[in-house]
């Protein structure tokens, strides 16, 4: 019976120590370290290329001549043309208010009355004096006539008033031509402000009006980016303003300075001009460039060789940029900067044509660091 019952316990205590024997012979696996993660990041290949550097400025959209258009006579306006309202458009020599003339042509007429008599007083003297010759002459023929026996003061005198009375009828004839307004020169009405009915005086203001052939536009240029302009040849400017969320375009150019530093904001302004802004030949411009129109402008600057232009991110503190070497890993780099501007990094010394530069923003990057990369398309600023 114990023989029957000790059986399955041998056993089971043989299985047991022949299980816990081959667990303890099993052989040791080898421990390996797992390998760091490889960083992807973006990168970009440095060109060396001759750049046509550009400056960025920004301003509003003004006239180049703006005019108080002002009545020179007295006199209620009888009548105004249809393109004087705001924001119409004429040409020179255009009518534009007529100021009742009823008066004025009544002063012409009574001037050419008074250069009428004149003349006539005049004829009358030349006579009297040509009788007074003839009498002098038959009376005294051994004596020389006197001015005042010829009526020669007399004629003088009627000589000055007819004088005084074409002078007289002048201005009342410019008078009656200046009761019709017309305008100066091509443009644009701003801003009315007479209409028909309304007394007005001499000096008193009809209308704002502004010239529309072209337009200016006064930009404010830091000293840091006057040396890389040449004001003087004028240079290109590209206009760019966005209306309605759509990018329009107009091409101008610089014209002049103001020629000395603001003293509040150090900056010296030039001014661009840009031709034919409200596009009234139909050619010039896919959309008008009104005035007041707030905009940017693309300057174009002087020429600059031998420099590697990048994204202004891809520069890092100190004026360092990481590179990747041909084993993939980080390089630093200082590098010299000739300029930058809100989107570009210009970079004349401290780049080898066709380096690998490093684009993504890495957080305390160690030289050596091996990384992957995905090279971007050419960069153009």
């Amino acid at each position: 019976m114990l023989r029957k019952f000790a059986l399955p316990i041998v056993v089971l205590l043989g299985a047991l120590l022949i299980t816990s024997w081959l667990i303890v012979q099993r052989p040791v696996p080898a421990q390996k370290r797992p390998d760091p993660p490889v960083l992807l990041v973006d990168a970009i290949v440095a060109e060396l290329a001759s750049v046509q550097l550009k400056v960025h400025a920004l301003g509003s959209v003004t006239p180049r001549t703006e005019t108080s258009l002002t009545g020179e006579v007295a006199g209620q306006i009888v009548e105004v043309f249809p393109q004087f309202v705001s924001g119409g458009f004429f040409k020179r020599g255009d009518l534009l208010v007529k100021i009742d003339d009823r008066t004025y042509r009544a002063e012409v007429k009574r001037s050419q009355a008074a250069v009428a008599a004149a003349e006539t007083l005049i004829s009358r003297e030349q006579g009297l004096s040509d009788y007074a010759l003839q009498d002098w002459h038959r009376l005294n023929p051994d004596k020389e006539a006197t001015e005042l026996a010829l009526r020669k003061p007399q004629l003088a005198e009627a000589r000055a008033n007819l004088q005084s009375a074409l002078a007289d009828l002048e201005r009342k004839e410019g008078d009656l031509e200046r009761t019709v307004v017309r305008a100066p020169y091509d443009g644009m009405i701003r801003q009315k402000l007479a209409d028909v009915g309304q007394f007005v005086g001499a000096g008193t203001q009809l209308a704002v009006i502004f010239a529309s052939d072209v337009a200016e536009i006064r930009l404010p240029l830091p000293d840091k980016d006057l040396p890389f302009v040449d004001l003087k040849a004028q240079p290109p400017v590209e206009v760019t303003a966005n209306i309605g969320g759509t990018d329009y375009y107009w091409r101008g150019k610089i014209v002049r300075t103001e020629g000395v530093f603001d003293e509040q904001s150090r900056v010296l302004y030039v001014v661009a001009q840009v031709a034919d802004p409200y596009n009234q030949d139909g050619e010039s411009w896919a959309y008008p460039l009104r005035i007041g129109t707030f905009v940017g402008a693309n300057i174009d600057g002087r020429r600059a060789d031998n420099l590697v232009v990048l994204p202004r991110s891809a520069l890092r503190r100190d004026n360092r940029v990481w590179t990747i070497d041909s084993n993939h890993r980080l390089v630093p780099k200082t590098v010299s900067v000739l300029r930058t501007d809100a989107s570009s990094v210009y970079i004349n010394r401290g780049l080898e044509d066709n380096e690998l530069v490093c684009l993504t923003l890495l957080e305390n990057p160690l030289p050596g660091t091996v990384v992957r990369h995905v090279e971007a398309e050419e960069y153009q600023p």
